[in-house]
């Protein structure tokens, strides 16, 4: 007779990369969550706005069978935030990321403290969008963008991120979340304490009001996926393991 039990799947995990940013910054997390046995799908983020990524991100995880532990860098912290309520989500980590309340967004809670470095080095590009007319792309300044990006990091690589960084439309910054999964799911967040594009203080503050397990990465900048992939992927790993992600 079988007296083992059921048999319990081992969560997915889904990465959603932030702003300035496509899912190759996952590049050294996935390697070592692959040399792990770690089902991995790095999510394509259209960084188009909160709504449009949202509607992607929630039709991306409605194909993945089983549990999913979904993790956000930056930007994506507010995706993940946004659909993490679905019934097969066990746990979310925030890496550098922000954790909005309802009603929230980007804009909304970076009024409470002081403006971020990067903010006097985005530059704005009017495009054409499928949807309207015109839409307003940000991008970060190429000079600027190591010291404020990825200041822990190689300058030669530094500058090719750079120079491949994906812009962000301004309706990212403004749009605000419907919906708090925190309140409802496990949460984890990895706090860049270098960090001059989202501001440690936003990062802090936000995980210590959500109530996440806090881990803090002295040093680190926002390119922290890049420059910290192993620390990045044990977070994640401590998390595919407690009970409540299977």
């Amino acid at each position: 007779m079988n007296t083992s039990g059921p048999t319990v799947s081992r969560p997915t995990v889904v990465l959603v990369h932030g702003e300035f940013s496509d899912a190759t910054c996952w590049f050294g997390v996935i390697a070592e969550l692959h040399r792990r046995d770690v089902a991995v799908v790095a999510a394509a983020n259209p960084l188009r706005g909160l709504a449009h990524d949202a509607e992607y991100l929630v039709s991306l995880l409605s194909g993945i069978d089983g549990p999913v532990v979904l993790v956000g860098h930056s930007y994506g912290g507010a995706l993940i935030t946004d659909v993490g309520s679905a019934a097969n989500v066990l746990g979310l980590v925030y890496v550098a990321a922000y954790l909005p309340d309802v009603g929230e967004s980007f804009e909304k809670i970076g009024k409470l403290f002081a403006p971020s470095p990067i903010r006097a080095h985005l530059r704005r590009s009017s495009v054409a969008a499928p949807d309207t007319d015109r839409v307003t792309e940000l991008t970060i300044r190429r000079d600027a963008f190591p010291a404020l990006f990825a200041g822990d990091l190689d300058p030669e690589l530094a500058g090719v991120l750079a120079t491949v960084q994906r812009p962000i439309t301004e309706r990212t910054l403004t749009e605000a979340v419907s919906t708090a999964a925190w309140r409802t799911k496990p949460s984890w967040a990895l706090v860049t304490g270098a960090d001059q594009t989202l501001l440690p203080e936003i990062q802090r503050f936000t995980a210590q009001r959500a109530g996440a397990v806090t881990v803090e990465a002295p040093g680190a900048s926002h390119a922290v996926t890049v420059s910290r992939p192993s620390m990045v992927a044990e977070l994640i790993l401590e998390v595919t393991r407690t009970p409540s992600s299977g």
